[in-house]
């Protein structure tokens, strides 16, 4: 894989998350924070939102060295986590939202060919796990669409809509300019 490519990926995907987000922030706090039984992987809007903030920080870690080595035990694994029930508001979901994907948007614009193309080495508790650098970046942007999916349902659910998130639509904006 190519730089441009992967660039261009993380950048569809900071504008379908910048969709969800926008509408994210137009549910009221009870509907934002409310379980859902309809069937979405995390039973709620926050708690999906939390855990697409999470992964975002889990790449972005993993990709940085943090799990190279194991660490000591379970319990270590999961204090690296970001749980729900730490981040209760939208407005502390956006925040932190905002470091990460500054962060990562710095990981990526980093990149080489080399790392890009390089051996990722990771281990979680009890697996070691490798994948080739973009490999692991493409697991992360469709983990991201997965629950950005979830995510709008939920969100249509509410009465706010995304819109079309799709690629193609991202690509024609990227284009004309136009949002």
């Amino acid at each position: 894989m190519k730089i441009d490519e992967i660039k261009l990926m993380y950048e569809y995907n900071d504008w379908a998350d910048e969709r969800i987000l926008a509408c994210c922030a137009k549910v009221s706090p009870e509907q934002y924070a409310a379980p859902t039984s309809i069937g979405t992987g995390h039973a709620g809007l926050r708690k999906t939102m939390v855990h697409l903030l999470d992964s975002l920080w889990q790449t972005r870690i993993t990709l940085q060295g943090y799990y190279k080595y194991p660490l000591a035990d379970q319990a270590a694994y999961d204090a690296t986590e970001i749980h729900d029930d730490t981040i209760t508001t939208f407005a502390e979901l956006r925040e932190r939202w905002t470091i990460e994907k500054r962060e990562m948007r710095a990981y990526i614009e980093a990149l080489t060919e080399e790392t890009l193309n390089g051996m990722l080495h990771y281990v979680i508790p009890g697996i070691v796990r490798e994948y080739v650098v973009w490999q692991f970046l493409v697991i992360d942007l469709l983990h991201a669409m997965q629950h950005r999916s979830e995510a709008a349902t939920l969100l249509t659910y509410y009465g706010q809509s995304p819109g079309d998130i799709d690629f193609p639509i991202f690509l024609s904006e990227r284009t004309t300019g136009k949002s």
